[in-house]
């Protein structure tokens, strides 16, 4: 009998264990969250707001912007002006933090050897802002920062 009951409850006690890991929440990759197609809330020049989504008298208009990531690889990323390159994109994951990279894009857009770079600094399906590593010719030299939801 003392078997039974030693086995029963060594039996309760894994079906637990089993159970407990079962219901952990899977993480997402963090490309899953991002592959979708995108478009600014907001967006700063440096330390300047020039743009929010839906108000009137903005500095820059960005209505055009879009950043479509829903390809597992390809991006089509379409600048304020309405330029259009396409090409690769990838997340690269360190410790320090994560940055987004397009990258092969065509036709090349100005200044960039077609390879653009912006440092992750929040990201969810809702929601995902980012900040361009390098100034950009296209806005007077300026460091952006973009704050996107889903159109």
């Amino acid at each position: 009998m003392k078997k039974i009951s030693t086995f029963l409850v060594l039996a309760v006690v894994t079906a637990l264990i089993i159970g407990q890991s079962a219901c952990k929440p899977k993480v997402k990759p963090l490309s899953e969250i991002i592959g979708r197609a995108w478009v600014p809330q907001t967006v700063n020049h440096g330390t300047t707001l020039v743009y929010t989504k839906g108000a009137t008298g903005n500095v820059v208009n960005y209505t055009n912007w879009r950043l479509d990531l829903s390809s597992p690889s390809s991006v089509t990323y379409k600048e304020f002006d309405g330029n259009s390159f396409s090409g690769q994109w990838e997340v690269q994951e360190t410790g320090t933090g994560n940055k987004l990279i397009l990258k092969n894009l065509t036709p090349q857009p100005t200044g960039t050897n077609g390879t653009v770079e912006f440092t992750i600094n929040s990201s969810s399906e809702s929601e995902f802002i980012i900040t361009r590593t390098t100034p950009s010719q296209k806005t007077g030299g300026t460091t952006n920062k973009y704050t996107l939801v889903t159109p």
